[in-house]
């Protein structure tokens, strides 16, 4: 949620920088949602101060011994108005608030302006493509090759965008996964954590997927819904959500290996082909709660110990500053990190890093008391994929891939799995 005092004090700026983020801000709609909300206020509290006069003077009535019903009767039509102010300047915060919900953070001033991924700004690359001496497969190829990955099986379970693996890549996918966690805990001190995979509205509003990506989320039929995580980010941020932090408490580094569900709404058409884009996933997610003075230095660190990651699978990838038009909805700066893809021929998304701000805090009513004012203030809130297991797996299987469609073992994950060098088909 933008900052109500900004969007106060420098409604013009505001509404150019959320222009630059793609977002078209109304500002008859929200000029007109804020005067009737403090129309309402106005005449609730209007109403309020003269049904406290007016219950005084009964009082002081009573104590004169005089006829007060007089005096009893305006009160009583005051509470009846009173009420029903009320309720309008209700109804006129929610309309306000709802507006507000659909706003997307403002993008930090290094962030490079842009309309889409073509604006986006490369920051460095690390390895280089490896060049084949055979006819490159892709991992959907790959897999099959290997009796280890069905998708007609699992599209008999459960439907399109679902996969089923099994053997050599059942073990490499959990390694990996595995390889993650150890780094990111016993490497990058982060805390590892087990969190709910369902979790309720409140939750997902805190972190800005609901109320605007409804649509994305699987819930389930129970009055009020739990909703499948689409990324441990939605649970991990909460752990700040109501809390007031003293400055000692931060920061809090998180780590967590989940499942994620995604409806994959408006992809219809992309990717339909392997395991780039499915329903459901598995991540290993890192979350920072912070000080804000200290988060953009944290957006960096955090963006190395994903891109540690990938040098230690010896993957060639890059690192690209999002433009204003292609950033997430909660993010005020994100660094994506692309590996190459061999069979593509080019860099695709493994890792998004995010600098939050106050945006999440906002929403989710996170503090920290700020030593220099001693004053609670609204924290921030980082999130980034610490790499997102499937893809990893696509990118290890197709960098890595022998003529005879085996596949090398990266030296950092052979510990992983027996010390094999090598998986290749059963009976290969």
């Amino acid at each position: 949620m933008l900052d109500p005092r900004q969007l106060k004090q420098d409604l013009s700026g505001v509404a150019a920088q959320l222009q630059a983020r793609n977002y078209a801000f109304d500002l008859e709609r929200f000029q007109a949602l804020e005067a009737a909300r403090h129309d309402c206020q106005r005449r609730a509290e209007k109403l309020q101060a003269e049904r406290n006069r007016v219950s005084k003077a009964v009082g002081a009535a009573k104590s004169k011994g005089e006829d007060a019903q007089a005096l009893i009767d305006s009160t009583a039509e005051l509470g009846a108005q009173l009420k029903t102010a009320q309720a309008a300047l209700s109804e006129a915060q929610t309309a306000l608030q709802q507006y507000l919900d659909e706003m997307p953070n403002l993008a930090h001033e290094s962030v490079p302006v842009g309309r889409d991924e073509n604006d986006n700004a490369e920051v460095r690359r690390w390895g280089e493509p490896r060049e084949f001496a055979f006819a490159v497969r892709d991992h959907v190829d790959l897999g099959a090759s290997l009796q280890a990955m069905d998708y007609e099986l699992a599209a008999g379970l459960a439907g399109a965008r679902f996969v089923v693996l099994r053997g050599g890549l059942a073990r490499l996918h959990r390694a990996l996964a595995q390889f993650m966690l150890d780094l990111h805990t016993r490497e990058h001190g982060y805390e590892e954590c087990i969190v709910p995979m369902l979790v309720n509205e409140k939750t997902l509003y805190g972190t800005g997927q609901l109320p605007k990506f409804a649509d994305d989320q699987f819930a389930t039929a129970d009055v009020p819904p739990y909703y499948l995580v689409p990324t441990a980010e939605v649970p991990l941020t909460n752990f700040a959500a109501g809390r007031l932090f003293e400055a000692a408490e931060l920061p809090l580094h998180l780590v967590a290996h989940t499942a994620c569900f995604r409806r994959e709404a408006g992809s219809y058409g992309k990717d339909t082909r392997g395991m780039i884009r499915q329903h459901q996933f598995e991540k290993v997610e890192l979350v920072h709660i912070v000080a804000p003075a200290d988060s953009y230095a944290t957006l960096e660190a955090m963006t190395g110990h994903a891109e540690t990651v990938l040098q230690l699978l010896e993957l060639p990838y890059r690192v690209v500053a999002l433009c204003t038009g292609d950033m997430g909805f909660a993010a005020a700066k994100t660094y994506d990190l692309e590996v190459w893809l061999p069979s593509q021929n080019k860099y695709r998304e493994i890792s998004s890093c995010s600098n939050c701000e106050a945006f999440q805090a906002r929403r989710m009513k996170a503090r920290w008391r700020n030593p220099a004012t001693g004053k609670p203030e609204p924290l921030h809130t980082l999130n980034g994929s610490g790499v997102a297991v499937g893809r990893a797996l696509v990118a290890v299987l197709e960098n890595h891939q022998e003529s005879d469609g085996g596949i090398r073992v990266p030296e950092a994950l052979r510990p992983y799995l027996g010390g094999d060098e090598f998986i290749r088909a059963a009976g290969g």
